[in-house]
């Protein structure tokens, strides 16, 4: 039953693939500016900047374009950058996992930390804990992330020295090396996902917590730790694997911001400095890659809800 949900899943994600690469590929070529000259540099006569449009096949006309390198595509064939001079799917491979690793890390501190957090403001209704709770939360949504980078740039890196800001250490080179240039920019992407959790959580669990079930676990003598744990955070990830799913999407897409504050040679940089030189190819290839990777997280999302709701099924 699953596999057959999974597979007309896939069917229905290749139209929205479609769908986005025209809509890039549109986008792209609205934009004011001559790729080919930008390429051929500002001495470049029109002769010069002809030859190269030819060469990179920028004189066809829009739809001939966009057919060839869809084709390619369906070919495992991104077709190559213009401005790195090596393949589009080279240049994501090497990239893609420095953005993977940062967003699995602030995810990794995220969740346990906005479930923990918005389950006790729950449980603590109307105390000052969940005052605190919640006005901290209030204030990670609310803080950019940009403005947050440079801050604890400066106050981790700068004036305390204890961890680096803009040096990626590769985990070939130093797992701890890693792990420490990913802290700071995971941070940065915490401070709202945590912030928003923490108010689905504590909307989630006040609602658990009213029901008939928790109150017949209590007159049946079950300790709180146990009918909170086992019976109230069942029902109460429902809801949040959805939240969940939205957070890794919006830290990947978040990473533009992070990883231009921290240097780090992710996808986000890779988008930017691809814009720049409006490397089409490029830009083409690389949101394609993050347009199946959404799609993907989100059916990894909706096979979850299996686990944890049993009541659901997928036909």
């Amino acid at each position: 039953m699953i596999a057959r949900y999974i597979g007309h899943r896939l069917l229905i994600a290749l139209p929205v693939l479609l769908v986005v690469s025209v809509l890039v590929f549109s986008l792209l070529h609205a934009v004011p500016g001559d790729p080919a000259a930008v390429m051929a540099g500002d001495s470049a006569t029109p002769e010069q900047v002809e030859i190269v449009r030819k060469a990179l096949h920028l004189d066809q006309p829009l739809y001939q374009q966009f057919i060839s390198w869809y084709v390619n595509v369906f070919q495992g064939d991104l077709g190559n950058s213009i401005s790195l001079q090596e393949s589009v799917a080279a240049a994501i491979g090497e990239r893609l996992p420095v953005t993977l690793s940062l967003a699995a890390y602030a995810l990794l501190l995220s969740v346990p930390l906005g479930l923990l957090a918005g389950a006790v403001a729950a449980y603590r209704r109307g105390t000052w804990i969940d005052t605190l709770v919640m006005s901290s939360a209030l204030l990670g949504v609310s803080i950019p992330n940009f403005w947050l980078g440079l801050l604890t740039i400066f106050l981790f890196a700068v004036h305390l020295g204890w961890l680096p800001a803009g040096q990626y250490v590769s985990p070939h080179t130093s797992v701890i090396g890693w792990i420490a240039s990913l802290t700071l920019p995971a941070i940065c992407l915490t401070a709202f996902q945590i912030g928003f959790l923490v108010r689905i959580t504590r909307s989630a669990m006040l609602e658990v917590l009213n029901q008939d079930y928790i109150r017949t676990a209590r007159a049946k003598g079950l300790t709180e730790l146990r009918t909170v744990m086992k019976h109230a955070m069942g029902n109460v990830m429902i809801p949040v694997v959805t939240v969940i799913g939205l957070m890794l999407n919006v830290m990947i897409s978040g990473a533009v911001v992070v990883e231009q504050a921290f240097t780090l040679p992710g996808i986000g940089t890779l988008v930017v400095n691809g814009v720049l030189s409006r490397d089409y190819p490029l830009i083409q290839g690389t949101l394609l890659v993050v347009a199946a990777l959404f799609l993907l997280i989100n059916l990894i999302v909706d096979v979850l809800y299996t686990y944890f709701d049993p009541r659901v099924s997928h036909v």
